[in-house]
């Protein structure tokens, strides 16, 4: 069943899917914390361009947005990331596009979390003498990340799951491997059994953690 494709395939794809959803992770987390802080900004301007952000990104599809990364971006106008290599550009504008749609499913979590904040905090730190900014980082967005990270951890869930529409751009993840061996028909529900158990194997541990560190800082109220 396995005699073009061996584990050793299986675990490199899984080990791809693991990458982009690492690195998606971190750029979706920075710019979606940009984006929160633009949402609730003192200055009309920031306000509404973060609010265009997550009415855009939110609503487009995701395949959408690899595609146009790839092809639009990198084929079409040239924009690369990596030199000459298409599949490493493939790979780093997956993660572009990953990052840029989780980025606004993070904004609004985090913004959830910072209404969560009493008034009271912020005005404590206007007293000190704090700017917007100083008062959002120092007092505001720890409390606020304390507030979401269940919901945090259901969007990286969603992410892992997210990362298998970039082998629609040719990156050589798990769901790219799978298509590849269902054309062996009658193999088709032990791969399809193993790809779904490797999935559960990589959301669950994340959902079970994710949880746990709710239940350990969560803010008294």
């Amino acid at each position: 069943m396995f005699d073009l494709i061996s584990r050793y395939d299986i675990l490199a794809a899984f080990w791809v899917t693991i990458q982009l959803t690492f690195f998606s992770a971190i750029g979706a987390l920075i710019l979606g914390t940009i984006v929160a802080g633009m949402r609730v900004s003192p200055i009309p301007v920031a306000r509404w361009v973060g609010a265009a952000y997550v009415s855009i990104f939110r609503n487009t599809p995701l395949t959408l947005i690899l595609v146009f990364c790839s092809i639009g971006l990198y084929n079409t106008l040239g924009w690369k990331l990596a030199g000459e290599s298409l599949v490493d550009n493939n790979f780093r504008w997956a993660i572009v596009g990953l990052s840029v749609y989780t980025g606004a499913f993070v904004c609004e979590s985090l913004r959830a979390g910072i209404n969560t904040v009493a008034i009271g905090q912020s005005e404590a730190g206007r007293s000190l003498g704090f700017g917007f900014a100083q008062n959002l980082r120092l007092i505001v967005l720890p409390q606020a990340f304390r507030a979401v990270i269940a919901p945090l951890g259901s969007v990286l869930i969603a992410l892992t799951k997210n990362s298998t529409v970039a082998s629609l751009i040719g990156v050589a993840e798990a769901s790219f491997l799978m298509s590849e061996m269902i054309e062996n028909e009658a193999a088709l529900l032990t791969i399809g059994a193993i790809f779904a158990l490797a999935f559960v194997v990589l959301t669950l541990p994340t959902g079970l953690f994710f949880g746990w560190l709710a239940k350990r800082y969560e803010v008294a109220r």
